[in-house]
């Protein structure tokens, strides 16, 4: 008999993971809020990127079904808690969602469940905030009745070399016992799991990876700024560094930082620190400063641009290229080109915008369709290229704009 697991929240995360126990012999139940979502799913229409519709159908043929229904947890050995943890007011993580799907694992759970969170948090969440509720709800006991541990999501949007199945998963358990066991179910479909001491080191690893990202893109990102300014090309800079071949890692500037993670993580951890130290993480503070200014000075430089044409950014007509967060993606979360926009619009410019993965562009103002290509990069006072999509003949696009603005840098005349 077939193996249960119920993996709550079925969006980036939950989904892939789902789709990956199955092809393992779990029979998957896809727990989610939303009812639309799970009715899509049930009849193998996928809404994220990374799995077709035909994926979704191979799963249902193997058994995965999604629901609304959070009694299927009562006969699951397994649950999994991958919903989402945006930032709250005071800069940490606002763990709403995660109660809420604790809530209905600790009025569901039987004894001897293994409960994993992989929702991204500050350290401690798993012992402080869910063992506790778990308890609580379901008149059991952490570590004598169900197991409990955190093994932190990994998943890549749009990276067609790593997966689930090839990506190293950590896994830290409230008690050895529950590491065991949790890297035992992951193993199932994970070629390479590590098991950590505990959850809030697994917790603190997870906020470490996106911390080191966040603030080496601001690095690269000042550097931009001064480099500019000096007339030294960073792109140069970059290419030339990048041939050592030890202790130097590439990293490339734009207009900010986007996605779900790398804006928003780095932020619990320094809000944990201040809260339980009383003083800052300076790295990620300044980083944020930095990532955070870059739209403005994006918009700076267009400005610039236009003035050196004897053009004010009213009524100029400005193109942007590429409004995802990352290349090849459809995925707009957080994309700081979003912000590049609206300053734009704030000051009176026609902005539209041309990404072979977007059709529909949502702003505070409205939402922009995309136009087409090639008569809009004719006819628009300035094309600004800010996410280099493989899509893109750049040096095509450049001989038909008057100017081009690329801070991707890869093949324009003025770079960031």
């Amino acid at each position: 008999m077939a193996r249960e697991v119920t993996i709550i929240g079925q969006g980036y995360v939950g989904l892939p993971l789902a789709q990956a126990a199955s092809e393992a012999g779990w029979t998957v139940h896809g727990l989610d809020v939303s009812e639309r979502m799970t009715a899509d799913l049930n009849a193998g229409r996928s809404h994220i990127d990374d799995l077709s519709d035909q994926d979704v159908s191979d799963m249902l043929e193997r058994g995965y079904r999604a629901t609304t229904d959070a009694s299927v947890i009562s006969s699951s050995e397994v649950v999994i808690i991958c919903v989402p943890t945006p930032l709250g007011d005071g800069g940490g993580p606002d763990l709403t969602a995660v109660r809420s799907a604790v809530t209905s694992v600790g009025q569901n759970m039987r004894p001897g469940v293994l409960v994993v969170l992989e929702s991204t948090t500050y350290p401690g969440t798993t012992d402080g905030v869910v063992a506790p509720m778990l308890e609580s709800l379901s008149g059991l006991t952490a570590g004598a009745d169900f197991d409990l541990a955190f093994s932190p999501e990994r998943v890549n949007p749009g990276d067609p070399v790593y997966g689930i199945k090839n990506t190293p998963k950590l896994v830290g358990g409230a008690t050895p016992k529950a590491g065991e066991r949790a890297s035992s179910f992951y193993a199932s479909f994970v070629d390479d799991v590590v098991v950590l001491s505990g959850a809030k080191e697994a917790e603190t690893a997870k906020l470490l990876e996106n911390t080191f990202r966040h603030v080496n893109i601001a690095l690269v990102n000042e550097m931009a700024k001064f480099c500019h300014e000096m007339g030294i090309d960073i792109w140069e800079v970059i290419r030339g560094a990048g041939t050592k071949p030890f202790g130097f890692m590439k990293f490339t500037p734009g207009p900010g930082v986007g996605g779900h993670c790398i804006p928003i993580d780095p932020n619990y951890l320094a809000f944990h620190v201040k809260n339980q130290l009383g003083y800052p993480f300076r790295f990620v503070e300044l980083a944020q400063e930095i990532n955070n200014s870059m739209p403005d000075y994006v918009v700076s430089r267009v400005a610039r641009l236009l003035n050196e044409q004897q053009r004010a950014v009213n009524g100029s007509r400005i193109l942007l290229l590429g409004v995802t967060y990352k290349p090849d993606i459809a995925d707009q979360r957080e994309s700081p080109s979003t912000a590049v926009a609206e300053k734009l619009q704030e000051l009176g410019a026609d902005v539209s915008f041309h990404d072979p993965f977007v059709d529909r562009w949502r702003l505070a103002t409205g939402t922009l369709a995309r136009v087409e290509l090639e008569p809009s990069v004719r006819d628009a006072d300035i094309v600004v290229l800010l996410q280099a999509h493989t899509a893109y003949d750049l040096t095509a696009l450049q001989s038909l704009a008057a100017t081009f603005f690329d801070t991707r840098g890869k093949t324009a005349g003025l770079r960031l």
